[in-house]
């Protein structure tokens, strides 16, 4: 009796027919489907006039027709040709071999070593966390930079935004950043950049010895919409993994506003209308929906601290993405152009930028000092321009003086080499040296 009902269970579980859809449409970056049922989300392969197979997800809808976008580039097409859903099932598995490579989009190793495997099923979307569940931000982060250790200290599930028009040294300050910080793992996604960097930051931002602790995620300029999409999930969800195993985690995102483009692209494809310079609605409410994904998770032990580049288009930092990434975010990094110009190296304008969680990881001697710093920096600004003129007087206003006086070793402070190490203490220590 046992037998026979597993049996019938067996050839239950067996399906009598494979769902097909046809293919009816292909406009731009949009395919159309007809003839089953699929959802939103769902994968499935669509058979080329070679008889090969495409990859496309699912992204919307419209009465009988389903709205796909390919992978990667959609060649030898043909209206009719098959479309055929994929299981709904996560196959990618993750574990301690994804350390030291460097996958696509989907998860797929192009780095030649092999595939890679695990014992624990990695989720398609960035898993949320109950807000009242993640562990607060209590310690510090040494991310290995003297300006941002000192004056801008950040802590471990603080995410922030590194803010900065095109040439102005971002790439360079995150390879600095990725090679300095103090983490167990890290993780970093190359999204919507040009090739060429891709090589260079894994070589030499990374090293063979960054590379080793480093899963890279890379989805240049020149993939499709949807994989620099699922890029940038990906990075996410690669990161919430090892945070959730206890380790501590930092996860790099090159750039916010590349993932944002890719979402402006698929919307507008979609037939949704522009709003604030071309960017659709949806979004400005997507964005936080992917942000939220980062920070600290309901481990104690564990932590994922976030940092994200964001293009200011014409150096605007009123830019939409610039300005929603800025409310969003637990902290801002301002590049300024006019320090980059000047050979100033890193170029972060101090008084422009901020960490909002600097007052939970820091001493109040060490935001003292802070303080004073950026007031003395502030005052030496507005007198600049005055001095190769000699029209500054001394005297008139002590603070101002002090400034003058200090500036030196106010500047000297804010240099940084990039192949000099600042370690939180030391910086501590030389900030206190500074303001004495």
């Amino acid at each position: 009796m046992i037998a026979a009902a597993l049996r019938k269970l067996e050839l239950g579980a067996v399906p009598v027919a494979t769902p097909t859809g046809r293919l009816v449409g292909a406009s731009g970056l949009l395919l159309e489907s007809a003839g089953c049922a699929l959802h939103t989300g769902q994968r499935c392969h669509i058979e080329t006039a070679a008889g090969g197979w495409i990859d496309a997800q699912v992204v919307g809808f419209r009465e009988d027709l389903s709205y796909l976008m390919p992978f990667k580039k959609t060649e030898g097409l043909a209206t009719g040709a098959r479309v055929l859903p994929a299981p709904d099932r996560s196959d990618l598995m993750i574990g301690p071999s994804w350390l030291g490579r460097i996958v696509d989009g989907l998860g797929e190793p192009i780095d030649g070593l092999g595939r890679l495997g695990g014992e624990h099923v990695l989720p398609t979307h960035p898993p949320h966390v109950n807000p009242l569940r993640k562990r607060p931000v209590d310690q510090p982060l040494d991310v290995g930079v003297r300006a941002i250790n000192g004056l801008l200290t950040l802590g471990r599930g603080q995410r922030v935004g590194l803010m900065a028009g095109s040439g102005v040294g971002k790439s360079v300050l995150l390879g600095l950043i990725t090679r300095q910080t103090v983490a167990d793992v890290v993780v970093v996604g190359l999204i919507g950049e040009r090739g060429r960097e891709v090589r260079e930051f894994i070589e030499r931002s990374l090293g063979p010895a960054g590379l080793a602790r480093a899963v890279v995620v890379v989805a240049p300029a020149d993939e499709s919409p949807l994989m620099r999409l699922k890029a940038t999930e990906l990075c996410h969800s690669v990161a919430a993994h090892y945070r959730d195993q206890g380790q501590h985690v930092l996860l790099l995102v090159d750039s916010l506003t590349r993932y944002a483009m890719a979402r402006r692209e698929v919307a507008l494809s979609l037939g949704e209308p522009p709003a604030t310079r071309g960017y659709p609605p949806s979004v400005f409410s997507l964005l936080p929906q992917l942000v939220e994904s980062a920070g600290n998770g309901e481990n104690p032990r564990g932590s994922m601290s976030a940092i994200y580049t964001v293009l200011a288009e014409g150096d605007d930092q009123q830019d939409p993405v610039v300005d929603t990434a800025r409310a969003i975010l637990d902290g801002h990094i301002v590049l300024s152009r006019a320090l980059a110009e000047r050979g100033h190296y890193p170029a972060i304008d101090i008084t422009a930028s901020i960490s909002r969680c600097m007052a939970l990881v820091s001493t109040p001697e060490q935001q003292r000092a802070a303080r004073q710093f950026k007031e003395l920096l502030s005052r030496y600004a507005q007198v600049r321009d005055m001095l190769p003129l000699g029209a500054y007087v001394p005297g008139a206003d002590p603070v101002t003086d002090r400034a003058v006086a200090l500036y030196p070793r106010i500047e000297a402070f804010l240099h940084q080499g990039t192949a000099e190490a600042a370690p939180l203490q030391d910086t501590l220590a030389r900030l206190e040296e500074v303001m004495a």
